[in-house]
């Protein structure tokens, strides 16, 4: 399969037009702190085929505004400060560096949306085959361009943004790299977890194709049910980010938004169906359909 204009190699695959679509199984922090939790999303993700994994890094005391350390508030621990649920929730070198040979003894990608600088100085150690930045960070330029100084390829996020935000991110980070290769992917999203149907926008993934015809477009969903992928897929998302989960009912902010295991299957295997049932809208008699064409035709031209 050759290369076509719109597509950027992330690991040894590429992600754009012409290519299977590329799926993301965002952990995020649902594995509530726990390295079980995390394998078992892990090993899940990889069941359903999916190609990648994603977390979150933060450095809690970069990220949650001052004012915010003390309030307390019940969570799976006992009733403790936000700060210090921050701190019980968030991976350090050990547990990412067991997630790292975990992924790879899988042949699965894995890579964290960094929401502070020193998360990426963090992250480089692993060396990701791309960032996922949030949609909250998208108008954090510092962060992106700190992203986008790795040289690894950058997947931004649009939720909670309007256009000219979005403009003014990419203008900040560039669609290409110094060698002129194009490694900016952009996600449209809808920042609500979980998200209402009709405030999904699905038609924005084609308006960012048309601003951005050479920039892989793909979709970040947080809606509860499964068609609205299934939609962006048909509507050409180069690449699929969902959030998963164990379990639905458990403790968490983006749980409830997440796609239990099982509809994470079947979720992977309907989108590769439907990307192949696109086909190239080239017109042509399949050999499949000659025995029907000779006996069902009267009239041959």
């Amino acid at each position: 399969m050759s290369m076509t204009p719109r597509a950027v190699q992330i690991g040894n695959t590429f992600v754009g037009d012409g290519w299977p679509i590329y799926v993301i199984a965002e952990i995020g922090i649902n594995h509530n702190g726990s390295l079980d939790n995390a394998k078992q999303l892990i090993e899940g993700a990889h069941r359903a085929g999916a190609d990648a994994v994603k977390f979150q890094k933060r450095t809690p005391e970069l990220c949650v505004p001052k004012d915010q350390w003390d309030i307390e508030r019940d969570t799976p621990w006992g009733r403790m400060s936000y700060i210090d649920y921050r701190r019980k929730v968030e991976f350090g070198v050990d547990e990412y560096g067991e997630i790292d040979r975990f992924c790879r003894s899988l042949g699965l990608d894995w890579t964290a949306s960094c929401w502070d600088e020193p998360s990426v100085d963090f992250m480089e150690q692993f060396a990701p085959p791309f960032y996922k930045m949030a949609s909250a960070s998208l108008t954090d330029l510092s962060l992106l361009q700190k992203a986008r100084a790795t040289g690894r390829p950058l997947m931004i996020s649009t939720g909670m943004s309007t256009m000219e935000e979005i403009v003014s991110a990419v203008e900040a980070v560039g669609t290409h790299d110094p060698a002129g290769r194009q490694n900016l992917l952009i996600a449209h999203s809808t920042s609500t977890y979980p998200c209402q149907i009709d405030e999904l926008n699905l038609r924005m993934i084609k308006t960012l194709q048309e601003k951005y015809p050479a920039t892989p477009i793909g979709y970040s969903g947080h809606e509860t049910g499964l068609a609205p992928s299934m939609a962006a897929t048909a509507l050409g998302a180069s690449f699929l980010e969902r959030h998963i989960t164990l379990d639905r009912a458990m403790w968490g902010t983006d749980q409830a938004a997440s796609v239990e295991l099982v509809g994470f299957e079947r979720l992977v295997r309907d989108i590769r169906d439907i990307q192949r049932s696109l086909g190239d809208g080239v017109k042509r008699v399949y050999d499949s359909e000659t025995g029907s064409r000779q006996k069902l035709r009267r009239v041959r031209v």
